[in-house]
């Protein structure tokens, strides 16, 4: 029977089969189009594609917050391809007597500076985790909300990713303890000496939000 101009028939000891002749197939491969040549493999990263084989954009300035009412730790830095370099790292500190509210109102006016001075176009945040004193859980997610805030009026974009994988995705390993944090960034930003440590885990979100940023990720982190 004639399907789009090409007989198909049964060929002899072979079961059903297509019967074409030379002349038939040129015409058909005519009106087809030569077959596209096979391209590397894609993959999804967050709303992007990508192709294997093909560089990753990066962010160039990134800021990290590690989130806390009383220290809230801050870093920038620069991810180019030589290495990272530290632009500016600090902790926005509120003693113990001010109400929290004031605290509040100078994380925000110490974030707006540092977005100031350094310009960053990204951002990457602690993401929440488990607290079993309520209270600490509010706190901090109070200090959180006017991180987020001031990153989020500055224009910048926000992932936030959990402790333990920016652990591994710096230290190696998600349980490391502070001190081992503090030692690798300041080896990896070739700084003279350790970070303070909230100071430290800001490095380290900005660290390992260009390091999965440069690579193929199959499990994005989450954008705000």
């Amino acid at each position: 029977m004639p399907l789009g101009g090409l007989d198909l028939g049964v060929i002899p000891g072979q079961g059903f089969g297509v019967g074409i002749t030379p002349q038939q197939f040129e015409q058909m491969t005519s009106r087809l189009g030569r077959p596209a040549r096979r391209s590397a493999a894609s993959v999804v990263v967050g709303d992007s594609p990508l192709k294997a084989g093909a560089p990753v954009a990066r962010d160039d300035v990134i800021l990290g917050i590690d989130p806390s009412l009383r220290g809230t730790g801050w870093g920038v830095i620069r991810w180019q391809t030589k290495g990272p370099v530290s632009l500016g790292f600090g902790t926005i500190h509120c003693p113990a007597g001010w109400p929290r509210t004031q605290c509040l109102v100078r994380i925000a006016a110490g974030l707006r500076e540092a977005v100031r001075v350094h310009g960053p176009s990204v951002c990457a945040i602690e993401g929440l985790f488990f607290a079993q004193n309520l209270q600490t859980a509010l706190l901090m997610g109070e200090a959180r909300g006017v991180c987020l805030l001031a990153a989020a009026e500055a224009g910048l974009e926000i992932f936030e990713m959990a402790p333990r994988r920016v652990k591994q995705a710096v230290v190696g390993f998600g349980g490391a303890q502070k001190m081992a944090v503090a030692r690798m960034v300041q080896r990896r930003l070739g700084l003279e000496e350790a970070p303070p440590a909230d100071a430290a885990d800001a490095l380290a979100l900005a660290l390992a939000h260009g390091q999965e940023t440069g690579r193929y990720n199959l499990a994005p982190r989450r954008r705000l």
